[in-house]
């Protein structure tokens, strides 16, 4: 057992030669074993819910948030051990991820060397997965050139989940990185400049200032990347992760997301619970005004209301953001629209 380095073979006549190696991308056998299965994590959950503290900062979803996401060979979904250990001694939820010798290497690398991995980077962070081959023995060699050889080497040191032939970013433990990344190399171009307007673009919303943020999304639209030829709500979605990038560092986001009578494009829950949660609709060929009455025909604000005769977690304002594209219209015009559907309690 040899954790995330391969084994070296230096000739088929050295000492070691003869043997097996498993891991969790080729291999079912063992891999439970690569990290934290969700029973393990649960069982780690209660003994920290039966300690004696004054107060408990860490959840079992924030666990599954910012720790889970990698998937073994067997399809099994396991945690990053190591944070999840951290987190619960800690009684805190956060970045527990070594950033020193090879992992410094990978990101130098994603931002100097292949230009191809720059608009695998915009997807990825995008939420959107990028297929690759990965091959463990990449992550011995500090001479990385291919995109291959790169991504195998960031899902063997665990920057990236792999399954069914494709990489993603696994949790917000590693998005932040990513995040980070991005918003800090200028060698990546046009995503470095993308992610520096989504500052601003979060901070438009809460001020329902829609002419910066039809801007913001028309700026985006015309900025040279395959990423951001879109021309229906998918792709529309893989936007607003770019957008609203600096997002992550005060929400919790969740897409596709269960609320009132149907399922909202993006729900952003706050780390802190006073301040504005966010409901946003996209439309394609529709109106802001009509993604509006969506979020209110369905119900969606009912995620932040409390149980029947209970304060509500979330005290601050919610808002209501609807978002429209016309594909037709070759001005790239976009329209935003922001309403208050409760204001914040006392």
């Amino acid at each position: 057992m040899t954790g995330i380095l391969p084994i070296s073979k230096y000739s088929s006549g050295s000492e070691l030669n003869m043997f097996c190696e498993y891991t969790m991308v080729t291999e079912e056998k063992f891999s439970e074993y690569f990290g934290f299965t969700e029973e393990e994590v649960d069982e780690l959950y209660q003994r920290y819910l039966a300690q004696k503290v004054s107060c408990r900062n860490v959840t079992r979803e924030g666990l599954r948030f910012w720790y889970d996401g990698y998937h073994t060979k067997a399809g099994e979904r396991v945690y990053n051990p190591r944070s999840v250990v951290l987190a619960l001694m800690n009684n805190n939820l956060g970045s527990y991820w070594t950033s020193s010798g090879p992992y410094d290497e990978l990101f130098y690398y994603v931002g100097a060397n292949v230009d191809q991995v720059k608009d695998d980077v915009a997807l990825l962070v995008a939420d959107i997965p990028v297929p690759a081959k990965v091959r463990e023995y990449a992550a011995t060699s500090m001479e990385l050139k291919t995109r291959d050889e790169i991504f195998s080497a960031m899902v063997v040191y665990g920057f990236l989940n792999y399954e069914d032939g494709y990489v993603s970013i696994p949790n917000k433990e590693l998005m932040d990185k990513f995040a980070e990344m991005v918003q800090k190399e200028e060698s990546l171009g046009n995503v470095h400049r993308l992610t520096k307007e989504s500052g601003r673009m979060l901070r438009a919303t809460k001020a329902g200032d829609t002419k910066t943020m039809a801007e913001i999304l028309q700026f985006v639209h015309n900025t040279e990347s395959p990423l951001l030829l879109y021309n229906n709500e998918a792709e529309l979605a893989s936007i607003i992760r770019w957008v609203y990038l600096d997002a992550i560092n005060y929400y919790r986001i969740e897409r596709e997301e269960k609320a009132g009578v149907g399922y909202v494009d993006f729900i952003f829950y706050p780390f802190k619970k006073d301040d504005d949660a966010i409901i946003i609709e996209l439309k394609v060929d529709h109106t802001a005004e009509e993604a509006i009455q969506q979020i209110r025909d369905r119900q969606y604000a009912l995620r932040f209301e409390g149980k029947l005769g209970e304060k509500p977690e979330y005290t601050g304002r919610v808002l209501a953001v609807g978002i429209a594209y016309d594909k037709d219209d070759k001005t790239k015009q976009h329209e935003c629209r922001v309403e208050v559907l409760r204001e914040k309690l006392e």
